[in-house]
């Protein structure tokens, strides 16, 4: 997947709707891969939309073992990543290009021509490179790496919307980069003034 290069200017005319918001998955959608999912809304347009799933820890890889994996570093060169490197959340991004990783991070970081900047303080970067400077101890502050991302054709998100399967959010860096997955979806849907709990006793009744 190719991810075109917008100037700030193109990036104003041009704005999805939801660029940059945060999709919160209802509580009743059947779809497992989303359940209680929370997305980050890379690019929203005419074509269709593509985000990643922030919520959604992968399982068993930790964001060192995946540097040797990848052979960005030796495994012998372990010892001496930066405490940050260490920290950074690997996470299912979506069921679209499992293999490969996006990188989220904040907007102190960017490569010229491979750096994509989305929303006021976060980028997303899907090259070595970034994993590269993370190593070193030179990449951005804040960062998530998620494998694989979510898209959607066109027209077929703002159906899903209609649908109730989506409600939507104003994004914030705690809930993008935030280490504490587990809490975010609930914090999203507090966000916009619905309680989970409240949701749950009326369940079921008339």
């Amino acid at each position: 997947m190719i991810i075109a290069k917008k100037s700030s200017r193109d990036r104003k005319s041009k704005r999805g709707y939801l660029d940059g918001q945060m999709l919160i998955a209802m509580p009743s959608m059947r779809d497992e891969r989303f359940a209680r999912s929370l997305i980050y809304v890379c690019a929203h347009s005419s074509e269709g939309a593509m985000g990643i799933i922030v919520n959604h820890p992968a399982a068993n890889i930790n964001f060192a073992d995946l540097l040797v994996q990848l052979e960005v570093i030796p495994a012998a060169d372990l010892i001496m990543l930066p405490p940050r490197a260490e920290t950074v959340p690997v996470l299912r991004g979506g069921p679209v290009e499992t293999g490969r990783g996006f990188v989220l991070h904040s907007s102190d970081f960017f490569i010229e021509n491979s750096t994509l900047p989305i929303d006021d303080g976060i980028c997303l970067t899907a090259t070595l490179d970034i994993l590269k400077a993370i190593a070193r101890g030179d990449g951005p502050l804040s960062a998530v790496l998620a494998l694989g991302y979510a898209g959607w054709a066109p027209g077929q998100l703002e159906s899903e919307i209609q649908a109730n399967g989506w409600l939507h959010c104003t994004a914030d860096l705690e809930l993008v980069f935030g280490s504490e997955t587990d809490g975010k979806y609930e914090k999203a849907m507090k966000k916009i003034g619905i309680d989970l709990g409240m949701l749950s006793s009326e369940a079921g009744h008339a």
